[in-house]
């Protein structure tokens, strides 16, 4: 969920003066969906006005178009619009199986790791002139990213990733 008021983080600034983040004060929201192909660093990106189930759903759809006729497997924590019965008919309608983190543990999904990436340097401190400048230029951002920036900073290359030895022997060929 990206929001048009900035988190506000640690910043550089004179000695003495504090660091100023101009914000107006007002505070949109927008979502953000986004899958990591942790084999080759392929994203699948969406945006939409709220984060509802049926957001999650035309997300669902998107990532099936994205990969059509292969198995996807898509590891998820358990929000609501996830976990909520027509988003799972529609994901075994869609052949795609769904994977459930388990909760309270984002540092366990890649795509959390890219989105703390994405805050800090596209968020923080920060206010667009809208909201939706905000959701343009972290899309960008995300998508700009070459494949093995994507992987580094989703710490699916990191020799402790904790699916390392799936994604080495077990997993689907691309």
């Amino acid at each position: 969920m990206l929001r048009w008021f900035p988190p506000l983080r640690a910043a550089w600034a004179p000695v003495g003066e504090p660091a100023q983040v101009l914000i107006t004060g007002e505070n949109a929201k927008r979502a953000v969906w986004g899958a990591i192909n942790p084999r080759t660093g392929h994203r699948v990106v969406a945006t939409s006005q709220r984060g509802r189930q049926e957001d999650f759903m035309a997300f669902l759809r998107l990532l099936r178009l994205a990969y059509p006729g292969r198995a996807v497997l898509l590891l998820l924590d358990q929000a609501s619009c996830h976990t909520a019965q027509r988003s799972q008919a529609l994901a075994a309608q869609l052949a795609i199986h769904l994977l459930w983190l388990p909760k309270q543990r984002p540092e366990l999904n890649a795509m959390d790791h890219i989105w703390r990436e994405l805050k800090l340097h596209i968020s923080a401190n920060r206010q667009y002139a809208t909201v939706d400048d905000h959701v343009d230029a972290a899309v960008l951002w995300l998508l700009a990213l070459t494949p093995t920036q994507a992987l580094r900073k989703a710490g699916i290359l990191a020799e402790g990733f904790w699916l390392r030895d799936l994604l080495e022997n077990f997993w689907l060929p691309t």
